[in-house]
C-alpha cells in the first residue's frame, strides 16, 4: 500500500520546483508560534495582512494591523517629514522603527522569552484617477531570527505598472506575503529571496527600483550587488549609486536635474575616461538654463559592459564600482543596450537638458541600423526618441591606426547613413570636445587591464591620480595576485 502512496518519477523527468502558494507561504508564518508582530499599510488597503487573516490561525502572529490614513493622524503617530510627504524612505523607516518600538513596549519579554518579533510597514500611492501616473511606494519589514539578536530590515521602492487601482492592490498584497515569508525562511540566501519576492507577480505588474538589507543576518551582503541583481533578474531596467557608494532611488536623484550621461566599460577607469567627463560638462555647462547645482553627471555601465567571458564577474563589477565612486561620481547599472534607451529613461524623470559624453567609435555604432531592426520605425524612430528635447552628443576623438584624428567631421558612417549623419552633425546634435589632451589618445582600459594582470610596469600612468594607489591597495582587478605569480 505505501508503494501506491509513492510519487511515480519517471525516466526524463526534470525537477520542477514546487513554489508554495501565498495563502501556504502565509499560514506558515501563522502556524509558527515563535512569528509575531505587527502590521502598518497606507495607500493601498491592508492588502498584506488580509492574506494572514484568510489563512488562518492568525491571532498566532498579528499584535496588531492598522493603517493610518489621514494625514494628521499619521503625522501624530509618525511624525512629521521635512518634505512634508508621506510615500518616502524616510517615512518607511520611522513607521518600521515606531512600530517595533511599541512591540518591545507592549510585549514583555518575560512573558514571551521565545517570540521572534516584526513590523512590516509599507507607504504607497496607488494610480491616479486619470491614470496617468501609475503610481510607486516603499514598502519594508524590521525582524529577529533569535530572541536575544538586533534587529534585521530589509527595505524596498516598488513602482506600480498595472492600470487599475484594485489590482496594484492585490499585486502589493503578494509582495508583501513574499517579503515577509522571505525574511524568515530565505535570510540565508538574499539573491533567492530577492528572486522569490515574485512569486506569483509577473515582471509586468510590478517594478522594484532599489533593495538594501541590513542587520547581523546581512552583514556580509553587498547591497550594491543586490542592485545587480534586480537589473540581472530584469525586475528593472537601472540601479543607482551614489559617490558614497551607497543604493540610491534613481527618482530622487535624478528628478529635475540637467543630465550628462557618460557610457563605458570603465576596467578600470582612465585619463581618457575623465578627460572626457571634464571637458564633456564644461561645454555642457555653457548650454543654455544648464547651471551647475542643477546638473548630474551620471557614468553608465551596461550589463553587456559588466559581461567577460559571457558571465558578470562580480568582484569585477564592485572594483569598476568602487573606482568610480572614489572619484565622486554617481554610477548607474543599466540593461540599455541601445543609447535612445537610456535618454528614455532619464526623461521619465526630467524636462530639464541631457547630453551624452561619448568616444567616435560608439558614435559610429549609433548609426548601425542593426541595432534599431525590432523597432517598427527603424533608425528614425530611436533617432526621435535619442535627440529628444535638444539632446547634444559631446564627441571625443580617436586616433587612427595612420595617426589620424577622427572626429565629427571625418569619422566614416555607412553610406546609407552618410546624410542622415550629416542632418544631425550640421544642426548641432553632435558638438566635438576639441580641448582634449592628445597625449591621452593612445590609451585604453583593454590595454591597462591586460599591464595590471601581467605586472608590466607603466600602467599607473595612465589612469588617474590616487586610481593605481587604490587598485594596489586594494588588490582590484587581481592586481597583487598576479604579480605575485609572476615573480614565482
Amino acid at each position: 500500500m505505501k508503494d501506491l502512496q509513492k510519487e511515480i518519477r519517471l525516466k526524463g523527468d526534470r525537477e520542477i520546483e514546487q513554489i508554495p502558494s501565498i495563502s501556504d507561504k502565509a499560514l506558515r508564518i501563522n502556524l509558527n508560534e515563535n512569528i509575531y508582530g505587527t502590521f502598518a499599510e497606507i495607500g493601498a488597503g491592508q492588502e498584506t495582512v488580509r492574506h494572514f487573516f484568510r489563512a488562518g490561525a492568525s491571532s498566532g502572529t498579528i499584535a496588531k494591523a492598522m493603517s493610518a490614513y489621514d494625514k494628521d493622524f499619521s503625522d501624530a503617530i509618525y511624525g512629521i517629514e521635512d518634505d512634508g510627504r508621506y510615500v518616502t524612505e524616510s517615512r518607511l523607516r520611522k513607521m518600521l522603527q515606531h512600530e517595533i518600538e511599541l512591540v518591545e513596549q507592549r510585549l514583555k519579554r518575560e512573558k514571551h522569552p521565545n517570540k521572534l518579533f516584526f513590523s512590516y510597514a509599507n507607504t504607497v500611492a496607488t494610480i491616479d484617477f486619470a491614470k496617468q501616473y501609475k503610481g510607486h511606494g516603499w514598502v519594508g519589514i524590521i525582524f529577529q531570527l533569535d530572541p536575544d539578536e538586533a534587529y534585521n530590515e530589509i527595505i524596498l521602492h516598488i513602482r506600480f505598472k498595472e492600470n487599475d487601482a484594485k489590482l496594484q492592490q492585490e499585486t502589493l498584497g503578494k509582495l508583501g506575503v513574499n517579503l515577509i515569508y522571505g525574511a524568515f525562511y530565505k535570510y540565508n540566501d538574499p539573491k533567492r529571496l530577492l528572486r522569490y519576492l515574485y512569486d506569483h507577480i509577473d515582471k509586468d505588474q510590478l517594478e522594484i527600483d532599489t533593495v538594501n538589507f541590513s542587520g547581523p543576518r546581512f552583514k556580509e551582503v553587498d547591497n550594491r550587488l543586490m542592485s545587480l541583481q534586480l537589473v540581472r533578474n530584469g525586475m528593472t531596467d537601472a540601479v543607482m549609486f551614489d559617490p558614497n557608494a551607497k543604493n540610491v532611488l534613481p527618482a530622487q536623484i535624478l528628478y529635475k536635474k540637467n543630465i550628462l550621461a557618460l557610457r563605458g566599460s570603465f576596467r578600470p577607469v582612465t585619463k581618457v575616461n575623465m578627460d572626457m567627463y571634464e571637458k564633456s560638462l564644461q561645454m555642457f555647462l555653457q548650454e543654455n538654463k544648464v547651471k551647475e547645482e542643477n546638473t548630474l553627471v551620471v557614468f553608465e555601465i551596461t550589463l553587456s559592459n559588466l559581461r567577460s567571458d559571457g558571465e558578470i564577474d562580480e568582484k569585477d563589477f564592485l572594483d569598476r564600482a568602487e573606482l568610480l565612486c572614489s572619484l565622486g561620481q554617481t554610477v548607474l547599472i543599466s540593461n540599455f543596450q541601445e543609447y535612445y534607451k537610456v535618454v528614455e529613461y532619464f526623461s521619465n524623470y526630467t524636462k530639464e537638458r541631457m547630453g551624452l559624453a561619448m568616444g567616435v567609435n560608439n558614435l559610429i555604432d549609433i548609426f548601425d541600423e542593426k541595432y534599431y531592426r525590432h523597432l517598427s520605425g527603424g533608425i528614425l524612430e530611436a533617432f526621435g526618441k535619442l535627440f529628444y528635447r535638444d539632446m547634444k552628443v559631446y564627441l571625443y576623438p580617436m586616433e587612427d591606426e595612420d595617426g589620424t584624428i577622427l572626429t565629427s567631421q571625418n569619422l566614416k558612417v555607412h553610406p546609407r547613413m552618410k546624410e542622415l549623419y550629416k542632418f544631425f552633425a550640421y544642426n548641432g546634435k553632435v558638438i566635438d570636445i576639441t580641448d582634449f589632451d592628445k597625449s591621452h589618445l593612445k590609451i585604453f582600459s583593454r590595454e591597462v587591464l591586460k599591464m595590471i594582470g601581467c605586472g608590466k610596469p607603466g600602467w599607473e600612468e595612465m589612469l588617474p591620480k590616487g586610481i593605481a594607489e587604490l587598485i594596489k591597495r586594494d588588490h582590484l582587478f587581481s592586481c597583487d595576485e598576479n604579480k605575485k605569480i609572476e615573480k614565482v
